[in-house]
């Protein structure tokens, strides 16, 4: 029997660069206001949300990628060149092939990255990470670019007065590559698809086939909507408060950490009540740094923790070499949490 060579890896990894990039147009809730029966007061007090961005024309789902990438390779201090796989989560990508991340490692200039998209909603910025952080051990690559982007303003009923003023856009990169001692912790991930309904698409792509639209729901216009994301805000949220909060709990255990040694917490920014109620339970110290980015980046799935990151680092909220818990969770209902040492 043939011996096959061991992988040679690091020993460990660790994000050693971030970059974001919000969309030029910031949208307040005033603007949403005009298609909803809703007020500012209600939209700030049940979501923490004050104003969002929302992509142009030229802002696609690569545009955006693009530009948070080359920020997080320059932070990185490296070449393109040397990214050996690009891995996009994302879920607004409208192609369903080729995978955005091949155009998006061309135009970076890897040298023909291995580059592939995964789709797990607000979760996916921690899949990502954990691929990436097995890729660098295993050897297939010594470092790998982690994309999380969304155009979701593509995938919002703006008619929806539950969900029009939650969403927006943005992309969120990070570069992981290899460390001599452990810099990103075991994650803690899974999936309750029996909970799949509370959070989905509204309409599946198929029934837009010519002639299959007669019964599908009208806008004011009375044009068929488009698929939009849809959810059942307070079955997610009891969720999310009660379930995640267990979630975090386990990646502090995995990582051989209390929240005592945390010095930041960096959520899924999905609602400023959910953030501050897992905070509560996780009963996390006053000197640690909370992400609520939400407030003004409104919540974009897969792109909402590497956003978080980065606008922490560059208000010099958090530093470099603090010790972060980031925990993603949404449709799926699937989830992934660890323990980083931020870059």
């Amino acid at each position: 029997m043939a011996k096959i060579k061991p992988s040679k890896g690091a020993p460990y990894a660790r994000i050693l660069g971030v970059g974001g990039y919000r969309p030029t147009r910031v949208v307040p809730n005033e603007v949403i206001l005009e298609k909803i029966d809703s007020s500012d007061e209600w939209i700030r007090s049940r979501s923490g949300i004050e104003t969002r961005h929302w992509a142009g024309p030229e802002e696609t789902v690569a545009a955006m990628a693009i530009e948070a990438s080359g920020k997080a390779i320059a932070d990185a201090g490296i070449d393109a060149e040397q990214v050996g796989a690009v891995v996009v989560s994302t879920v607004s990508h409208f192609a369903q092939t080729p995978a955005v991340a091949t155009e998006i490692a061309d135009k970076l200039g890897t040298k023909k990255a291995a580059a592939f998209d995964i789709s797990a909603g607000c979760a996916g910025f921690g899949y990502g990470l954990t691929l990436a952080k097995g890729i660098v051990v295993e050897g297939s690559a010594e470092y790998v670019l982690v994309i999380g982007v969304e155009r979701l303003s593509d995938l919002t009923d703006r008619e929806d007065r539950a969900t029009a003023f939650l969403f927006g856009d943005g992309a969120g990169a990070v570069v992981v590559g290899p460390a001599q001692e452990p810099a990103i912790g075991p994650t803690v991930w899974g999936s309750e698809g029996d909970k799949s309904e509370t959070i989905k698409q509204t309409v599946s792509w198929d029934r837009f086939r010519i002639g299959d639209v007669a019964d599908l729901p009208l806008d004011s216009a009375g044009n068929v909507k488009f698929p939009a994301i849809t959810q059942e805000g307070q079955a997610v949220f009891r969720w999310a408060v009660f379930e995640m909060a267990k979630v975090a709990q386990q990646a502090l255990d995995a990582a051989g950490i209390t929240a005592d040694d945390l010095d930041v917490f960096i959520p899924h920014q999905a609602n400023v009540r959910i953030i501050d109620s897992m905070v509560k339970t996780l009963k996390l110290p006053e000197h640690v740094t909370v992400a609520r980015d939400i407030r003004t980046t409104g919540n974009t799935s897969a792109a909402s923790i590497p956003l978080a990151m980065e606008r922490l680092l560059a208000t010099g909220e958090a530093k470099s070499g603090d010790t972060a818990l980031v925990i993603g969770f949404g449709a799926g209902l699937a989830y992934a949490a660890t323990v980083v040492t931020l870059p």
